[in-house]
């Protein structure tokens, strides 16, 4: 990891906060596969449109790993700090969880700061669910076996999804929160000790928070999942952390409160690895090691 973080750091690429939001986002888009897998084939690939709660036509994009009706569904949540990646960044991943987990994977390109600020990522996640549970049978899945899924910020909205479906009474077969944000400000003992040179910085991360979201709103759970009041009845968890990561003390702390409230908890945390490592399966073992865990995961979860 430590000769990999060296070759990314001598290659000169500006950090995404020192970019306008849309550069950034071109910027991620041409390195974000650059150490992930080759796109896998797989036998159904196609393009759809998730309406929005206010109409807006939310572009998305299907993966199966087989052509057989019924299968079960993953909605996924791409990372980026709410402010870039698209379902392009996170292809090749979307692809390799579908093959490991035998479901169907359905990737949501959701709305992103700053033109889209809080609540609109929450709000585009939570609709997709909610759609997906009632018009999956369109798609020839099966909505009665629904999971929700995200790395980083997308772990985030993946949690409140998953709070947000409790709440409604929709009934999720599990969560899985890849290197999720569970607190409202970056203070835990692992920002302070993987502040720089960690691949995710704390610049960063203050870069992106500043455009998706007010200082005075962050305590609101939906963003910081860790304040929701109770976790109690939500789905069974797959928590997969990195151990220089400096969102590692959250994502612990959010395995205890689920736990605390009598949720099955899988916690996988990968020793000597940085955030964004499960896109680094070129280079990094583990990163197949955790997408193995997480299909081991949902196809555990969709069959009881």
């Amino acid at each position: 990891m430590a000769g990999l973080l060296d070759r990314i750091h001598r290659t000169g690429r500006p950090p995404f906060r020192t970019l306008p939001p849309v550069e950034a986002r071109r910027a991620y888009q041409a390195s974000a596969e650059i150490l992930d897998l080759p796109r896998a084939a797989l036998p159904r690939v196609g393009e759809l449109r998730i309406p929005a709660a206010d109409g807006h036509q939310m572009p998305a994009r299907l993966y199966a790993p087989s052509r057989s009706p019924g299968l079960p569904v993953l909605l996924y949540l791409h990372g980026g700090g709410f402010t870039i990646g698209d379902l392009e960044t996170h292809d090749s991943l979307c692809r390799q969880l579908a093959l490991r987990s035998g479901a169907a994977v359905i990737a949501l390109d959701y709305r992103l700061a700053p033109e889209h600020p809080f609540p609109t990522a929450v709000d585009d996640g939570w609709a997709a669910m909610r759609w997906l549970a009632e018009h999956a049978g369109e798609l020839d899945l099966d909505g009665a076996r629904l999971a929700v899924g995200g790395d980083s910020a997308g772990g985030t909205l993946a949690a409140v999804a998953a709070l947000h479906a409790r709440d409604i009474g929709l009934k999720l077969a599990a969560q899985v929160l890849i290197t999720p944000g569970t607190t409202a400000h970056a203070d835990t003992p692992s920002h302070h000790l993987f502040a720089n040179g960690f691949l995710l910085e704390a610049a960063d991360i203050a870069w992106f928070f500043d455009q998706y979201i007010p200082y005075h709103h962050r305590g609101d759970w939906r963003f910081a999942p860790l304040n929701a009041d109770d976790a109690e009845g939500v789905a069974p968890a797959c928590l997969v952390l990195a151990e220089c990561d400096p969102l590692v003390d959250e994502g612990l702390a959010y395995a205890d409160k689920l736990r605390a409230a009598g949720v099955a908890v899988e916690l996988e945390l990968y020793r000597g690895l940085t955030h964004d490592f499960i896109k680094m399966g070129r280079a990094i073992p583990e990163a197949m090691a955790a997408q193995t865990a997480i299909g081991d995961f949902l196809r555990a979860s969709f069959t009881t």
